[in-house]
């Protein structure tokens, strides 16, 4: 992909601006979105800083436009346990980038595996920048794509972009009241068994519905949480406390 970033003018302060007015996850999805457009990127996610016992990065993000398959395949491999990467976001608060061509040269299968994975939906390039809350929780926003490397002015205009990103998100946060109430049983359900990387299929035979009756509960329940699609109606649903 060609870096759109070179013929198109990024008005960073008009999204800073555009940051303060937004009101929902929904909201922050499509502003994330746009800017992943505008820098020329394929997809993007926040997430907080995975612990040493996660084992999922699906358990991890907050809000992401990575294809479920990517997801889904990340997670089956278990590319987040020992990952360099999170490593590097748990001892350092400096943004920097990840170039899977270069990882991919030092012969190691698990570089491979992960460069396979990630070229597949060309992706082999990111950039990661480090944040955190009021609270203190950290956190990374993170943008992958094919496009030539971000250079120096790029860093410094998705570093800022990324801290108010995140605040903002905090602030949503705060608002979110336990839906539990509004969700049914079986969306409960279903939500606990797609967070155990169960298919609709499997999640059908489970429970003795059909996958049409799941794929329902599952759509439902990802509009009353506000969100944008399984994954992250499930990552809601564990942040709030709904399922564990």
């Amino acid at each position: 992909m060609e870096n759109e970033r070179d013929t198109r003018q990024v008005d960073h302060e008009g999204l800073l601006k555009e940051i303060s007015t937004l009101s929902t996850q929904f909201d922050m999805f499509r502003f994330l979105k746009k800017v992943t457009d505008l820098f020329g990127m394929r997809a993007f996610m926040v997430m907080r800083i995975p612990g040493a016992t996660t084992q999922a990065l699906q358990t991890a993000s907050i809000i992401s436009s990575w294809p479920a398959e990517l997801l889904s395949k990340f997670d089956q491999a278990g590319f987040i346990v020992n990952s360099p990467m999170v490593a590097r976001l748990r001892k350092s608060t400096l943004p920097f980038t990840v170039d899977l061509d270069q990882e991919m040269q030092s012969g190691d299968s698990r570089a491979l595996a992960i460069f396979e994975l990630f070229n597949q939906f060309r992706m082999p390039r990111s950039a990661f920048f480090p944040v955190s809350e009021p609270s203190g929780e950290r956190g990374v926003v993170s943008l992958f794509g094919d496009r030539p490397p971000l250079d120096g002015q790029e860093m410094l205009e998705l570093l800022m972009i990324s801290t108010h990103v995140f605040d903002k998100l905090h602030e949503i946060g705060r608002k979110d009241v336990k839906p539990t109430d509004a969700l049914t049983d079986r969306e409960i359900d279903c939500l606990n068994w797609t967070a155990a990387g169960k298919t609709s299929a499997e999640i059908s035979e489970i429970l003795g519905l059909s996958e049409h009756t799941v794929n329902h509960y599952l759509n439902r329940a990802t509009r009353k949480l506000d969100t944008v699609n399984r994954a992250q109606a499930v990552a809601k649903a564990l942040r709030t406390g709904i399922i564990s």
